[in-house]
């Protein structure tokens, strides 16, 4: 039970204040086994859902971890097959993302808040994107996707920033590897916040994304930030972080 689901337990009177109590006291973090902890009580305290990473963890933890949560939304971020076919094991209705290697427990919600863009500059940049996406979609944002509009062919670009000025997109992902330039670019171009995601794609020096960081960093746009090599998670959750925000805000002033 996460904290709205307590308050609304101890509001029909189906626990009392003691059980609620302890209930809320338990709900700020769990510990799973003795190497786990989890932070229960982020989504409502951030708006983020709980994100593990899975790559350095076995299948066996990650379908414990993913168990312990029932009803709660959960993501498993860098999953492969195997930690997707231990989850389900114990958690029948998880869903894998085979594209961006993420595992979604619990029910995703309905896209009613925020809009965000996320581009790409080449086909090898979208499961990155697609984390990005999944994980914007996890905290109830729409998400506007144009992939392969890299500056090899700078035509391609001007119509997906137009459309995502048009539709006032709140935020804008752009993932990119290479020499990681497409960022500036948009950010010149675009009337919303930036956030780079550069991805470890490229050749020899450079090539496994540091190059594409580093230039995202040396930005001359204001407007544009970035994250780390290849952090779909970070970029879709602080795009969607400042939709929300701002969909908070206009519901507010219309009011």
């Amino acid at each position: 039970m996460d904290i709205r689901d307590v308050l609304e337990a101890y509001k029909q009177d189906k626990i009392s204040p003691e059980d609620a109590e302890k209930l809320l006291r338990m709900d700020y973090l769990e510990r799973i086994g003795q190497d786990c902890v989890l932070d229960r009580s982020r989504s409502m305290r951030k708006g983020i859902p709980e994100v593990v990473y899975g790559a350095p963890k076995t299948p066996d933890k990650v379908a414990e971890i993913c168990a312990s949560r029932p009803g709660s939304l959960l993501l498993v971020s860098k999953a492969g097959r195997d930690h997707f076919e231990a989850v389900r094991k114990k958690v029948p209705d998880a869903e894998f993302r085979e594209d961006c290697g993420i595992i979604v427990v619990g029910k995703m919600p309905e896209p009613v808040k925020g809009l965000i863009g996320i581009i790409t500059a080449g086909t090898s940049d979208v499961p990155v994107a697609e984390e990005a996406a999944v994980m914007a979609e996890a905290m109830g944002v729409k998400v506007m996707k144009y992939y392969d509009v890299g500056v090899a062919g700078l035509h391609r670009i001007s119509e997906p920033v137009k459309e995502l000025i048009e539709a006032d997109a709140d935020a804008i992902v752009v993932v990119a590897g290479m020499e990681g330039a497409l960022p500036t670019l948009v950010s010149s171009m675009s009337t919303s916040p930036v956030i780079g995601v550069p991805t470890s794609t490229g050749y020899g020096a450079g090539g496994k994304g540091e190059a594409a960081l580093l230039c995202m960093l040396q930005t001359c746009s204001p407007g544009l930030t970035a994250v780390n090599i290849d952090n779909g998670i970070g970029g879709g959750g602080m795009a969607a972080l400042i939709a929300n925000r701002r969909s908070e805000r206009k519901s507010q002033s219309n009011k």
